[in-house]
């Protein structure tokens, strides 16, 4: 596990952090709850009792759920009620939803859980801690969550799983979850008042895969950076407008840092140093993909710095309906609605879509001999026998017009459900897995950009800076420099693992010391 993330994480009744996320759902750090949490889960209970008993209705407790909540549901039926919830809710479909994603959304339904406002017992939070540490994963579907009630079926699946029902994984092995609850020594739920609600009731999945996107999104800022380093010094560019007295007229903190990022990796260029004064004297200024780098990277980091704050103010939440408020009261609310989380999600998808964008064109200049200042065609060894790194660009081509369907927000979208008490919903779950495929696909498309940009510091005269020829030297370990065409394939997912492992960002900063966030 990376040195960044605990190895244990404690759920208490305060709030988790990014890195709490991310450290359990894809490094699989263990859950420990913290004894204040019991105490906290342990003394709602004991209001939600009381209220079992009440004869007057209370929605969630004694009552049917969403438009058939007029119905007073009596004592005997109640735990079947709660285990018919469950179960109907179960009703997601298509591809299986992603491991870590589904780690993601069972911490965060636990640690809202942990905080005593849902009503549930002691054993229902202990119960999924245990489901989590024994790495049962339950299956997920695509499809089936609008972001409003939380993610329903998404969580239902998880619910049922720890009832004893349905599929899960282990290992990566598909089980039936009865015997995989029994293997780990687990025994299955058996549901009581508000229970089954309060299990499926939460943003947890579409806030479960902003938190794993930010964390990737944080990375590929930085990786955006050196990329652009790379490409200056590959077209051999100016540095100049990089200067941190010509950002400070326009006081982005996002842009700043991209800038003064820019600076730092490709200090010291002797390829740079060498071509300066042509540039003076026949290039004058570099196209916009490559001068206002930062300002498209800073709006970007800005962004991400507005939906961090988002992300936590929501993992500081107990979302539930109905909620056991701190004076007992048990009372139905709007939290559950995801908007706040959904928007997020959207305005990550549009930035990621055109940080994406300004480095496809940025690849593309090194391959038209018109405007990649002396190379050769395409990179190619030799062109018109060799295509080089032609098809390279396409593949970027065509991710990055993905990325701009994927940009189209989800939040603006609402349908109707549930007999129209569920007018208005937020199609959150729609926007964070948008994002999942938006995240890869920028991903993807930075790291050709590495590829070809070393392709062409690899073909110019003198030596790289520092920071640039620590991703060269890193790169060249697996793939090879410049020569006649070959199969292309492996050298671009190499670069894209590279890239998604953090190799070449660990890299540059061995080298050069820490980026700028």
């Amino acid at each position: 596990m990376p040195n960044a993330y605990p190895t244990t994480v404690t759920v208490n009744v305060g709030a988790l952090s990014i890195e709490d996320v991310v450290a359990v759902a894809r490094f699989g750090a263990t859950v420990e709850i913290a004894p204040e949490a019991l105490e906290e889960v342990a003394a709602t209970r004991e209001r939600v009792e009381e209220l079992a008993q009440d004869p007057t209705p209370v929605y969630g407790i004694s009552t049917g759920f969403g438009a058939l909540a007029r119905r007073q549901i009596p004592e005997e039926m109640r735990a079947q009620l709660q285990l018919s919830l469950v179960r109907s809710h179960a009703a997601g479909t298509g591809p299986e939803v992603e491991e870590e994603v589904i780690r993601a959304l069972m911490l965060l339904r636990l640690s809202t859980l942990c905080t005593g406002r849902t009503g549930v017992r002691p054993v229902v939070v202990e119960t999924y801690a245990k489901a989590l540490n024994a790495g049962i994963v339950p299956v997920v579907r695509e499809y089936g969550s609008l972001g409003c009630s939380g993610d329903l079926a998404p969580l239902a699946h998880c619910a049922l799983a720890l009832l004893g029902e349905g599929e899960v994984r282990v290992n990566g092995e598909l089980q039936d979850a009865a015997l995989a609850l029994a293997a780990a020594g687990i025994e299955p739920l058996q549901l009581r008042e508000k229970e089954g609600l309060a299990l499926i009731n939460g943003t947890d999945g579409m806030l479960g895969q902003l938190c794993l996107a930010i964390t990737d999104l944080r990375a590929a800022a930085k990786t955006a950076d050196i990329a652009t380093a790379m490409t200056v010094e590959g077209l051999l560019g100016t540095l100049v407008v990089f200067a941190d007295d010509l950002q400070q007229l326009r006081p982005h903190p996002g842009q700043a840092a991209a800038a003064a990022n820019i600076l730092q990796v490709a200090e010291g260029s002797q390829i740079l140093e060498a071509a300066l004064e042509d540039f003076k004297k026949n290039q004058v200024q570099d196209a916009y993909s490559v001068r206002c780098a930062p300002q498209v990277a800073g709006g970007f980091r800005d962004t991400l710095a507005h939906t961090t704050q988002v992300a936590e103010r929501e993992l500081a939440a107990a979302v539930d309906n109905p909620v056991v408020a701190k004076d007992g009261r048990v009372v139905s609310n709007g939290n559950f609605h995801g908007a706040p989380v959904a928007y997020a999600l959207d305005f990550l998808a549009i930035v990621t879509a055109d940080l994406a964008s300004i480095s496809e064109r940025r690849t593309d200049r090194f391959l038209d001999p018109a405007r990649n200042r002396g190379l050769n065609a395409f990179l190619a060894d030799d062109p018109g026998v060799d295509s080089g790194h032609m098809i390279a660009q396409y593949a970027q081509a065509g991710i990055v017009s993905e990325l701009k369907r994927l940009a189209n927000p989800s939040s603006a979208d609402s349908i109707p459900s549930s007999a129209m008490q569920e007018d208005h919903v937020s199609m959150g779950w729609s926007a964070a897995r948008k994002l999942r495929k938006a995240v890869d696909g920028l991903q993807r498309v930075l790291a050709v950009e590495i590829l070809t940009a070393a392709r062409a510091i690899d073909m110019r005269e003198g030596a790289p800076a520092k920071g640039t020829g620590a991703v060269i030297a890193k790169l060249r370990e697996t793939v090879e420099g410049p020569g006649v065409d070959r199969y292309l394939f492996p050298e671009i997912e190499e670069t894209v693992r590279l890239v998604k492992d953090g190799v070449l960002l660990e890299a540059v900063e061995t080298a050069i010391g820490k980026l700028r966030d």
